[in-house]
């Protein structure tokens, strides 16, 4: 069965950074493209970024562009989330999801993490 954890997670002060993780477990790691997602009370879920198989391609909402960065460590199978120059606006739960194929997308993620809050004031 498939798992993915998300410890981390908190509250941050505008301004501030926080790197998120994502441990997966239950199939092979590097078989599968990777995402983060958010969603923020009262919104609906949105995409945040995306990683293919071997992390040499990326992807990410523009509203995230230039501040935040995916990554991936095969060997470890964890993914990762680096976050900075963060806005209140960014507060949300924030999800990790692993897609059924190599390539990244926007759709097509099949398994999802039970998701980690991050708080970020003005």
């Amino acid at each position: 069965q498939v798992q993915l954890v998300e410890p981390g997670g908190g509250l941050v002060q505008a301004g501030g950074s926080l790197r998120l993780s994502c441990a997966a477990s239950g199939r092979t790691f590097s078989g599968h493209a990777m995402g983060w997602f958010r969603q923020a009370p009262g919104r609906g879920r949105e995409f945040v970024a995306a990683i293919n198989w071997s992390g040499y391609s990326t992807s990410y909402a523009d509203a995230v562009k230039g501040r935040f960065t995916i990554s991936r460590d095969n060997a470890k199978s964890t993914l990762y989330l680096q976050m900075n120059s963060l806005k209140p606006e960014d507060t949300a739960v924030y999800y990790c999801a692993s897609r059924s194929t190599q390539n990244m997308g926007v759709m097509g993620y099949d398994y999802w993490g039970q998701g980690t809050q991050v708080t970020v004031s003005s």
